[in-house]
C-alpha cells in the first residue's frame, strides 16, 4: 500500500484481519458474506448499437503528453506550432499558455507565458507576421474579490518564441460578476470581436442583457488598430449605435447569456456564437448587426423572464439551431470546417457540449439549417474546438487532454445484431420470471430516487474477469461491457402489490469507454419486453385510487429517450449514479437469510480494482478543500515504489459515509432531506454539475458551502415575494420546497417525472419548516 494511504489504525488491522479470513482454512465461525463466491457472466449480447454509430470518434491528438485542463488551442501562423491555453485550478486560474509541436508524435511542450489570470481564449493579429501582437480576452487577477475581464495584447518575441510579459497592454475592461463570455477574433473586416456574458451568476438579474449602457451581455467590436479618445483602441463609425444616447457604441449586437465560443466562417463571413443555456435551452446563433437576442426575456427562442422588457431599438432574432437539456446542458461553440480529411464535412459548423460530450455538424444557407447532425458521442468534458490548416479538428477536454476528430472505425452495421428483446440481451435466464443471469449482482441503494411511485429491481452487470475501478466520490468506475440493470414495476391498484405490473427495464451500458441507456419495454403478458424507440415515448396507466374523483387516476409513464439517459446520469455524478460509497454502504438482504453490507461483499467477490494512491488523493482533496495543484504537492509520491492495485476497499465500510433512508424516522431529520436531495437533485447540482444554480447539493458538501440557506434564487421565482432558495423556518417562501412540490413549469427535477413526490415534498417541507430562522446550518 501507498505511505498516503489512509489507513487508520483500525483499517489497516482490517486488512490483517481480511487477509486472515481469506487466506486461512474456515472454522465455520466466519460472518457469512451476502454471496459465497461470483458467478463469472458470460451470456452478453449487448454489442454494437441498435442504430447505425456516429460517423466519427476522437482519440488523443498527442499520445505521448498530457495536457492538463486544457481551455483553447490555437495554430501560430507561419509555425508548425500550437498554442494551448491551461487553466489551471479548475476555473480558479492561474491561466498558463504551452507550445508544442503539431505533431502527433511530440514529446514535450514548453511553457511561453503564465499570468495570474485565467486566460478564456487568444488570437492573433491579421498582420502577425509583422507585428508580433496576439490578443488574450480573460478574467481576473486570481483570488481578487473584484476581478476584470480583460481585452489584453501581448508581443511574442520572435527569438524565444515566447510571450514578453513587459508588452502587456489592456485594451479594453470590463466588469466581471459571473458570466464573462469566452471567444475572441478579429473579423475579414480587420476589426475586433468578442463576445461578453452578462455579468451574473445565473439569470442576469440586472437585466444586463437588454440593457445598452454596459458592456456586458453583448458582441462587441472595436478597431486596435486605429486609438482615439485616449483608449487604447477605436470604435468603427458602422457600428449599430455609434452617437446613440446612452448606448455603449462598441456594441455590435447583445442579449447574450454566455456566450462560450465564437467563430467566423472564412468563405461567408457569418459569425456563430454558441451560448450557456439557463434551464432548459442551449442556443447557437448566427449575430448579425445590431440585433438582440433575447436574454434574460427569451432562453433562445423560448419564453424566460417574460415579465422584464426588451430592448425596443433593436430586432429580436432567434437562435439557428437550440438543444433541449434533455440532447445537451452547456453548448461549446465550433468552427466552420473547410479541410480536405474530411469532405462530407466540407462547409460545415462543428460544434459540441461540455457536459454530454456530443459533437454535432451543421450546414446553414444564410438563412436556414439544411442538415444537421450528431456526428460523435464522447466523454470529453468540450472547451473548444480548433480546426488547423492541415485539416485536422482538434478538440480540447476539460477533464485533460487534447484530442483530434476521426472517423469512426466500427462497421455501420455490426455482424451481431443488437438485441431488440430483453430476453435476448444475456441479462436474463428466464425473462417472463423476471430471473437474471446467476452472474448479475443485485443490489440496492440507501436513498432512491423518485420515479412517480414505481418500484425497481437493481442488478450489475460485470463480464467475467472484470472489476470495477473504485473511487471514493461520486460513481464508480465501471468497465466496458458492464451494465447497471434496472427495472421499473407499478401498482395499478393503489397499496396492491398483486396488482403490479412491470413497465421497463432499463439498461445503462459502457461501451466504447462512453455509457449509453437503452429502455426496454414490457409487453402486456408480462413475457418480455422490446427496445424502445431511441427518441422515447409516454404512456397512459390507469390507477385504482380510492382517493382519486370515481376513484381511478389516469398517470402519464415516460419512457426517456436514449439522449435523456444520460440527463440525470451526468458526468458531474461519474454516470454510474447507484453505483457510490454514498448510495452502495448499506446491508442488503441476498436471500436465504443472507443479510450483509453490499460493499464487503463486493469486496469480497473481488468485483473492485483500487488504487489506493488515487483514492487516498480524492478522499484528501474532499474533505480538505484543496486545489489539484496543492493536493498533488501534498501527496507527492516521486522516488517511492509504484504500489499495485488492489481488489481491497482502503477503509472498511463502517469507517465510509453513507446517505440514509429518507422514509425511516428513526433517522435524523437532516440526514433524510439531504439524502432526498442527493439522490433526486445532486447529479446537476453539484460543483461542475452543468446544474443552472450555483447550489451545491451534496450530502458530502457542508451545508454553509452549499449557497442554498438564505441565498435568492437566481430564476423563476414562483412568484413567491421574498423567494429564497431555502428560507430557513419558512417552507412557503423556499423555491428548492415550491420546485419539488410542483408540477409543470419550474417543476424539480424538469424532466423525467409526471407524479409529485408527496411524502418527499413533505419531508423537506418539513426540515425547512423547523430550522431556526435566525441560525445558519452548519453540517
Amino acid at each position: 500500500l501507498s505511505t498516503i494511504a489512509p489507513l487508520t489504525k483500525a483499517s489497516f488491522h482490517r486488512h490483517e484481519e481480511y487477509a486472515t479470513l481469506r487466506f486461512a482454512p474456515p472454522t465455520g465461525k466466519e460472518r457469512a458474506f451476502g454471496i459465497d463466491r461470483r458467478t463469472p457472466w458470460t451470456t452478453s449480447h449487448l454489442v454494437g448499437y441498435p442504430e447505425p454509430p456516429p460517423a466519427y470518434h476522437i482519440e488523443r491528438a498527442f499520445a505521448k503528453l498530457k495536457i492538463v485542463q486544457p481551455v483553447y488551442v490555437i495554430e501560430e501562423p507561419g509555425t508548425n506550432d500550437l498554442l494551448i491555453v491551461q487553466h489551471l485550478g479548475h476555473w480558479a486560474g492561474p491561466g498558463k499558455i504551452v507550445r508544442v509541436k503539431n505533431d502527433p508524435g511530440a514529446e514535450s511542450t514548453r511553457t511561453i507565458f503564465e499570468d495570474n489570470e485565467l486566460i478564456y481564449s487568444l488570437c492573433f493579429h491579421p498582420r502577425y507576421a509583422e507585428n508580433h501582437y496576439l490578443y488574450t480576452l480573460s478574467n481576473g487577477p486570481v483570488n481578487d474579490p473584484n476581478p476584470l475581464n480583460h481585452v489584453t495584447r501581448w508581443t511574442m518575441d520572435p527569438k524565444t518564441g515566447a510571450i514578453d510579459p513587459k508588452s502587456k497592454r489592456v485594451i479594453i475592461e470590463w466588469e466581471s460578476n459571473g458570466h464573462n463570455g469566452g471567444g475572441i477574433d478579429f473579423g475579414s473586416d480587420g476589426l475586433l470581436y468578442f463576445a461578453t456574458g452578462d455579468t451574473s451568476t445565473d439569470s442576469d438579474r440586472n437585466n444586463r442583457g437588454q440593457d445598452l449602457a454596459h458592456l456586458s451581455s453583448a458582441m462587441i467590436r472595436i478597431d486596435v488598430d486605429h486609438p482615439e479618445g485616449g483608449k487604447n483602441y477605436g470604435v468603427p463609425k458602422d457600428n449599430p449605435f455609434v452617437n446613440t444616447p446612452g448606448v455603449r457604441p462598441e456594441i455590435w449586437a447583445h442579449g447574450f447569456r454566455n456566450p462560450w465560443r465564437q467563430c467566423f466562417d472564412k468563405k461567408t463571413g457569418a459569425l456563430w456564437v454558441g451560448q450557456n443555456g439557463q434551464d432548459l435551452w442551449e442556443p447557437i446563433y448566427v449575430v448579425h448587426r445590431g440585433e438582440n437576442y433575447g436574454w434574460p426575456v427569451y432562453e433562445g427562442s423560448h419564453a424566460f423572464h417574460s415579465h422584464r422588457k426588451l430592448e425596443t431599438r433593436t430586432k429580436l432574432a432567434t437562435p439557428v439551431i437550440e438543444h433541449h437539456h434533455s440532447q445537451a446542458r452547456s453548448i461549446t461553440g465550433g468552427v466552420v470546417y473547410y479541410g480536405d480529411k474530411f469532405p462530407e464535412l466540407n462547409g460545415a459548423y462543428v460544434y459540441g457540449d461540455f457536459s454530454t460530450g456530443r459533437i454535432w455538424a451543421a450546414r446553414y444557407d444564410g438563412r436556414q439549417v439544411t442538415w444537421h447532425k450528431e456526428i460523435a458521442r464522447t466523454t470529453a468534458q468540450i472547451t473548444n474546438f480548433y480546426a488547423d490548416r492541415h485539416g485536422e479538428l482538434f478538440i480540447c477536454d476539460d477533464a485533460g487532454d487534447v484530442w483530434k476528430l476521426v472517423p469512426n472505425a466500427m462497421e455501420a452495421t455490426p455482424t451481431v445484431p443488437f438485441p431488440r428483446l430483453l430476453s435476448r440481451t444475456g441479462l436474463f435466464s428466464d425473462t417472463a420470471r423476471h430471473q437474471v443471469d446467476p452472474g448479475l449482482i443485485p443490489y440496492d441503494v440507501n436513498s432512491p430516487l423518485w420515479s412517480d411511485g414505481a418500484s425497481k429491481q437493481r442488478y450489475i452487470a460485470l463480464p467475467a474477469g472484470t472489476q470495477i475501478e473504485y473511487t471514493p466520490a461520486r460513481g464508480w468506475n465501471f468497465p466496458d461491457g458492464g451494465a447497471l440493470v434496472k427495472t421499473f414495476s407499478l401498482d395499478l391498484e393503489e397499496g396492491n402489490p398483486a396488482s403490479r405490473r412491470r413497465l421497463e427495464t432499463r439498461v445503462m451500458l459502457k461501451q466504447g469507454g462512453n455509457w449509453v441507456g437503452y429502455t426496454y419495454l414490457w409487453n402486456d403478458a408480462q413475457t418480455d419486453a422490446t427496445l424502445a424507440p431511441p427518441e422515447g415515448l409516454d404512456q397512459t396507466f390507469t390507477i385504482k385510487d380510492p382517493a382519486a374523483p370515481g376513484g381511478e387516476r389516469r398517470q402519464v409513464w415516460h419512457y426517456p429517450s436514449r439522449a435523456e439517459c444520460l440527463y440525470c446520469h451526468s458526468r458531474a455524478a461519474n454516470f454510474a449514479l447507484g453505483l457510490s460509497d454514498l448510495q452502495m454502504n448499506r446491508d442488503f438482504d441476498y436471500g436465504g437469510g443472507r443479510v450483509d453490507n453490499q460493499m464487503r461483499t463486493l469486496e469480497h467477490l473481488g468485483v473492485f480494482k483500487v488504487d489506493v494512491a488515487a483514492a487516498a488523493k480524492e478522499q484528501i482533496k474532499r474533505e480538505s478543500h484543496l486545489s489539484d495543484v496543492d493536493v498533488e504537492k501534498l501527496t507527492d509520491t516521486t522516488g517511492q515504489r509504484a504500489g499495485s492495485p488492489s481488489d481491497l476497499l482502503p477503509r472498511s465500510p463502517g469507517e465510509l459515509k453513507h446517505l440514509v433512508n429518507p422514509a425511516d424516522p428513526a433517522q435524523s431529520l437532516d440526514a433524510r432531506a439531504r439524502s432526498y436531495l442527493q439522490a433526486n437533485c445532486a447529479h446537476c447540482h453539484v460543483e461542475a454539475g452543468g446544474g443552472n444554480a450555483s447550489v451545491d447539493l451534496e450530502f458530502t458538501t457542508a451545508a454553509n458551502q452549499t449557497r442554498m440557506f438564505g441565498v435568492a434564487p437566481q430564476s423563476n421565482l414562483l412568484g413567491i415575494a421574498d423567494a429564497k432558495l431555502v428560507a430557513m423556518g419558512h417552507p412557503e417562501k423556499s423555491v428548492v420546497y415550491h420546485r419539488l412540490a410542483t408540477r409543470g413549469p419550474g417543476q424539480m427535477p424538469p424532466a423525467g417525472s409526471n407524479v409529485v413526490d408527496a411524502r418527499g415534498a413533505a419531508l423537506v417541507r418539513e426540515w425547512i419548516e423547523r430550522m431556526p430562522a435566525s441560525t445558519q446550518p452548519t453540517r
